[in-house]
């Protein structure tokens, strides 16, 4: 049986655990928050959420749970056949994590933990999420998917990272990080109801 470690508000253990869903795999939920110990650094090295356990082997970091599950099985796919396809779809997943969703939450203490973002912090954060924002859009297709005609890995990462993205940024600047990215917010309203991504977000709220 595959194990899933974490905890459910994260939004990456959700990313994982929708993978998981899509792809008909039979796991166990084991609720394990991020740590240093000595323990969880085993299954991930740098003590981040998430990480899978398969036949004894630990594999954390989203794109490698991703890559591995496809491998494991490829019904239904999460990645295109064609190679340079399938690069266009890490590449989009890359550019939301990297310049999108790591960018906002320089900002997540300050949000939602009490922190102080200084002057500096909020307007560099700012300005590499509107680069962050741009990049993502010349790559963004949205016809009917994040990255073509067919439902990818860049669909679950388009919707957990703008769900914990754009509530941070509404937080603390008071704007809609999508505004003038109509395919992105039409896009995430119609992923809301996908049934792994249902699933998730019901386990979450119970």
């Amino acid at each position: 049986m595959i194990k899933l470690y974490g905890v459910k508000p994260s939004n990456y253990y959700s990313l994982a655990k929708a993978i998981l869903l899509e792809k008909g795999l039979a796991f166990e939920e084991v609720a394990n928050p991020p740590s240093q110990n000595e323990d969880f650094l085993q299954k991930s090295p740098m003590g981040k959420m998430p990480a899978i356990e398969v036949d004894g082997v630990y594999i954390s970091e989203t794109l490698a749970i991703a890559t591995w599950a496809q491998r494991a099985q490829p019904e239904p796919p999460l990645l295109p056949s064609d190679p340079v396809d399938a690069a266009k779809v890490i590449e989009l997943c890359c550019h939301l994590k990297l310049d999108v969703e790591l960018v906002a939450r320089r900002v997540l203490p300050a949000a939602f933990f009490g922190a102080t973002a200084s002057d500096e912090v909020l307007a560099t954060t700012e300005a590499d999420l509107d680069k962050g924002m741009k990049a993502v859009a010349r790559l963004f297709q949205g016809s009917p998917y994040a990255a073509g005609d067919s439902f990818t890995i860049a669909d679950l990462f388009t919707f957990y990272t703008f769900g914990l993205s754009s509530s941070v940024i509404k937080k603390i600047y008071n704007k809609d990080l999508l505004a003038g990215y109509p395919q992105i917010s039409t896009l995430m309203g119609e992923l809301a109801s996908r049934p792994s991504i249902s699933q998730v977000e019901a386990d979450k709220a119970a």
